[in-house]
């Protein structure tokens, strides 16, 4: 995993190297006065020592992260690879990063100060405030980095935004903080929301704006104050920076790191701030109660305010206090009765609200490669959106073109919801995982299955194919003679060209590698022209199968006489004719499922081609599909694979013994050798193994 195919993230973030000599490289005499920074304890320091101090305690602690993500298209898990940045806050090897880094992760690589590369794992991830934890490995103490106060960040403080732009080495920026409450603006419209696994990281999440220079990999790096402190984590770029304050950002990490996951409160009201001409002054305007949730079950209203909850005062008026707001309710007891204060028609309304656990907006998805789909369970809020009364089924979130599920009449698509298989009910992905093995345990061919899936017209049925066709063995036909020469035909222009208008017949381009050929004398340049006596008439290269077709009509052994035109001479050529090698149709193919490439065995042709051996061994890839872990290890289309693992491969039955072989003993890294044109390379392919597969 080194070959880097996107940088975290499209909005976020990187830095420049803060030019540091070029304060060495003034002169006494052309240099500005150094600027004074006055430090807590009353002592002046100029700025530069000032940054370096405040890096110096950050640094050690700053990491890179290189990572294997997933996402679901066209009906595939498809892997890619990205970096961003992180930064160690706990000795035990915590790292803080942004959900968009590592929160989709398959595998982790952290690239530390020291250049030391170790391999870390996904502790827990929040894509309502953009925020993941990652763990270096047990057994050592790592150096950390402090977290400040967000509150008391004020514009125009000097800060250091720190990180790894474009994956490079790790780097600082000197910038001001321009805005303590940055939001995204209702004019940019609903689709430039920061939106994440459908979660709106602007309605829990309140950036601190700064001009510190960051580009794409910067996500996840820490913005930094004089002192050397934490005060956010960078995250997105829209010509300002925009950091996540530290005070949310600790609480979600430190929680992470206790639980693994987030829990919150969840009222189901749906709020704004208060209309301009409101003629009530406090509060949040509530502007929709969703069906059944505990606002609901209260009797909260659509055009109450509250104006007071838990004890606490609310007061939204402006959008800048949303998020603020938000945080406060996802932080009330799950379960605990809590007492909120309305206005309804100017009059205060008391009720109680019970909070439930909020429910995730986009749960992980799945690829079922025997259906051809990928899936995820339905959560309450999904059901919501799509106005289901209940979160049974598995919904569907893409369809592989030509798949099984694909090519059913009717075909099930993106959106779709299976609610059942046969006679058996689907309530989640567990009960479709299920059915499925049901279905094709013992099975080498698809096997038919009746489904009912709802789609927004309604209930339908279909019939899908379910399972994994496999490769079959093409077969062997009858091997005709064939004459071990490519060539081409003598056209009628060429011909004229020669000076020899009536001549016809076929031009030998090469000559294999081969007895027969070797024997019979023919050389590259030579014209055959008649085959014992029988004239050839090719005159167009749409005739290229003549002399072909002839000679299959041969039985293998027969003793054949080629005339050759030579130059000027005219000569006769015995030659006894060997059965045709094997064409690359036939040759026995292998698909590795676990890595997603396939491979064949080598032909003649090959061999003659790329100029090797007759006894070369090994097996060809055919196909590496997108997004698999072959195609991460940068395996490609006409690598000749010669060992894995440290064994030889001479062919598609050791490659396949030997994938199985490792599929059993599940390693963290498989090193292949190929050959790639004229170069020799060691390839290392690092899958994450799951349920026996990778």
């Amino acid at each position: 995993m080194r070959r880097l195919t996107s940088l975290h993230c499209p909005l976020l973030l990187a830095l420049a190297l803060l030019a540091t000599p070029a304060f060495a490289q003034e002169t006494a005499a052309t240099a500005p006065p150094a600027e004074q920074i006055v430090l807590p304890s009353g002592a002046p320091q100029t700025l530069q020592d000032t940054v370096e101090n405040a890096v110096a305690k950050v640094k050690p602690a700053l990491v890179r992260i290189q990572v294997v993500s997933t996402d679901y298209e066209q009906g595939r898990e498809v892997k890619y690879e990205a970096a961003g940045s992180g930064v160690i806050i706990t000795p035990e090897g915590h790292i803080v990063t942004n959900h968009h880094v590592a929160g989709h992760a398959k595998r982790l690589f952290i690239t530390m100060a020291n250049k030391e590369e170790l391999e870390a794992t996904l502790v827990g991830t929040d894509a309502l405030t953009d925020i993941a934890v990652v763990k270096l490995p047990d057994g050592r103490t790592y150096p950390t980095a402090p977290f400040g106060d967000s509150s008391l960040v004020q514009v125009g403080d000097r800060v250091l935004a720190m990180g790894s732009p474009m994956a490079l080495s790790q780097s600082v920026t000197l910038g001001i903080v321009s805005n303590t409450e940055l939001i995204m603006p209702r004019m940019f419209g609903p689709m430039a929301r920061m939106t994440l696994d459908g979660e709106d990281v602007g309605a829990f999440v309140r950036w601190i704006g700064h001009d510190a220079a960051i580009y794409g990999g910067n996500s996840g790096g820490p913005l930094v104050n004089l002192g050397g402190e934490i005060i956010g984590i960078n995250e997105i770029s829209m010509s300002l920076g925009g950091a996540i304050p530290s005070n949310v950002a600790s609480v979600v990490a430190q929680e992470i790191i206790k639980a693994g996951k987030i829990r919150r409160a969840w009222l189901g009201m749906e709020i704004q701030s208060r209309l301009k001409r409101s003629t009530v002054d406090r509060g949040v305007l509530v502007s929709g109660a969703v069906k059944n949730s505990p606002a609901a079950q209260a009797g909260v209203q659509s055009g109450d305010y509250l104006v007071r909850i838990a004890g606490q005062d609310i007061d939204v008026k402006f959008d800048e206090q949303l998020p603020e707001f938000n945080r406060l309710v996802a932080g009330l007891a799950i379960g605990q009765p809590v007492e909120a204060v309305l206005v309804r028609d100017g009059q205060e309304v008391t009720v109680s609200i019970t909070p439930a656990e909020r429910s995730e907006m986009s749960p992980p998805q799945q690829e079922f490669t025997q259906w051809g789909i990928t899936a995820r369970n339905i959560t309450l809020p999904i059901a919501q959106e799509m106005k289901r009364e209940t979160t049974n089924g598995v919904l569907v979130t893409s369809v592989r073109p030509g798949g099984p599920t694909g090519d059913a009449k009717p075909n099930i698509q993106s959106q779709d919801v299976i609610v059942k298989v046969n006679d058996t009910p689907i309530n989640n992905m567990d009960d479709l995982r299920k059915v499925t093995d049901t279905i094709t345990a013992g099975k080498k061919e698809p096997t038919p299955a009746l489904v009912t899936f709802d789609r927004k017209e309604g209930s339908q049925i279909t019939v899908v194919r379910v399972g994994i066709k496999e490769i079959d063995d093409p077969g062997r036909e009858v091997r005709k003679a064939w004459i071990p020469i490519d060539t081409q035909v003598l056209t009628r222009e060429i011909a004229e060209q020669m000076g020899k208008p009536e001549l016809t017949g076929f031009r030998i381009i090469e000559v294999y590698p081969d007895d027969a050929a070797t024997q019979a004398g023919l050389q590259v340049g030579d014209i055959i022209t008649a085959v014992d006596g029988e004239r050839l008439t090719a005159t167009q290269p749409e005739d290229y199968e003549e002399l072909p077709t002839l000679i299959r009509q041969y039985k293998t052994g027969t003793l054949a006489e080629l005339t050759v035109l030579r130059g000027e001479q005219e000569v006769k050529l015995p030659i006894t004719l060997p059965q045709e090698p094997i064409p690359q149709r036939e040759m026995k193919k292998y698909n590795n499922k676990e890595f997603e490439f396939t491979v064949r065995n080598i032909t003649f042709f090959d061999k003659a081609k790329e100029k090797w051996s007759l006894e070369q061994q090994g097996v060809l890839v055919e196909e590496v599909t997108p997004g698999g872990w072959a195609n991460i290890g940068e395996l490609y289309v006409g690598d000749l694979i010669l060992d894995v693992a440290g064994a030889p491969v001479a062919d598609v039955e050791a490659m396949e013994a030997k994938m199985d072989e490792l599929a059993a003993a599940k390693p963290d890294s498989v090193v292949i050798k190929i050959r790639r044109g004229i170069h020799t390379l060691y390839l290392e392919l690092q899958p994450k193994w799951e349920n026996g597969q990778a």
